[in-house]
């Protein structure tokens, strides 16, 4: 299990991964959640895509000082293997690589799942409000 930067050809793997993902929140949200329609064309060029073969994808970048998570999506048929946090300490490490004291996120108050994952790898709740027509859980973790 390689995470590795997502490239060009790698478009429909990457769409197919989120959009199985998070499917199972659009009855909960009554929308599409916003990693659904991110133009990931423009952020696999720009280079802030990981991919891991077995079915995830996270997209991170530097944003206010910090390495913001932006999205962290695993197909269900792979959930609970670990993948997810995989991702997450490599967002790490490139925030470390990057110089940057903290990782930032923010993620659907209707994702259980994600709420108990963040706590658990370190993270520290920093507040929750609608944002974007989304109501959101917002965490950081310092490094």
């Amino acid at each position: 299990m390689t995470a590795r930067r997502a490239m060009p050809a790698d478009l429909a793997q990457v769409q197919t991964v989120v959009e199985a993902a998070f499917a199972p929140y659009v009855p909960l949200i009554g929308r599409r959640p916003a990693p659904m329609d991110a133009d990931y064309a423009a952020l696999i060029a720009a280079g802030q895509v990981w991919l891991l073969d077995e079915g995830a994808v996270m997209a991170c970048w530097p944003e206010d000082g910090a390495m913001l998570l932006d999205v962290l999506a695993v197909v269900p048929e792979a959930q609970g293997r670990g993948l997810g946090a995989r991702l997450v300490a490599l967002c790490e490490a490139e925030a470390r690589a990057a110089g940057l004291p903290a990782v930032t996120l923010y993620t659907n108050a209707a994702m259980a799942g994600a709420l108990r994952l963040y706590p658990r790898l370190g993270y520290t709740e920093t507040g929750r409000r609608v944002d974007q027509g989304f109501s959101r859980v917002f965490f950081r973790k310092a490094l």
